[in-house]
């Protein structure tokens, strides 16, 4: 089976992945990720969980692997929830914010598993990453999506890409747990 192109640009291609592809060598350096890649990303695939996209350059090396699920942002008390309708209004048209703030659930896509070959950490791939699935769901409108979610693990490093990369913190309820839940919000509400 042909393998489809989601995306290409001049050094780099996404696309699904496909049964092909040999993840045995790849590692990011961050065992509970590879263990994933090695061991759960088919299973998870096969049921649908997740569909799984990898980065490739023009040797076809996997240079990053991400996962992309259907989601939604909900709060678990009113307070996050005024919090995170306070943040996020000033980005949203004016005519949309009533019904914005009387939404229970907000619609999104996860970032999950997003992964970066070790050797080639911090030199933008994963920005790259984040930059074609905004661009993916605002362009291609594929579903209702109003924010990019991700469960960060929750470590300086990982975070601070996130909100480099313009994610807040959905609560600080999971401060101490092993990830931190942040969301973006994406921009077609404005005018």
């Amino acid at each position: 089976m042909a393998e489809r192109t989601q995306f290409s640009d001049i050094d780099f291609t996404i696309s699904l992945l496909t049964d092909y592809d040999d993840l045995s060598s790849f590692s990011c350096g961050c065992e509970e990720l590879d263990l994933f890649f090695h061991k759960e990303v088919n299973l998870c695939v096969k049921y649908k969980y997740v569909s799984t996209y990898s980065v490739k350059n023009k040797k076809n090396d996997i240079l990053a692997l991400f996962t992309l699920a259907h989601d939604s942002v909900v709060f678990q008390s009113s307070e996050d929830k005024d919090d995170f309708i306070e943040e996020s209004c000033g980005l949203i048209n004016k005519e949309y914010i009533e019904t914005f703030v009387g939404q229970s659930a907000f619609p999104a896509i996860n970032i999950g598993h997003l992964t970066v070959r070790s050797d080639i950490q911090g030199k933008g791939i994963g920005t790259f990453v984040l930059n074609f699935v905004i661009g993916t769901f605002i362009e291609y409108k594929m579903s209702g999506c109003q924010f990019i979610t991700v469960d960060s693990l929750n470590n300086p490093a990982t975070n601070k890409f996130y909100c480099k990369n313009g994610f807040m913190n959905q609560t600080n309820n999971d401060y101490f747990h092993s990830t931190r839940r942040m969301y973006l919000p994406l921009r077609i509400y404005q005018e």
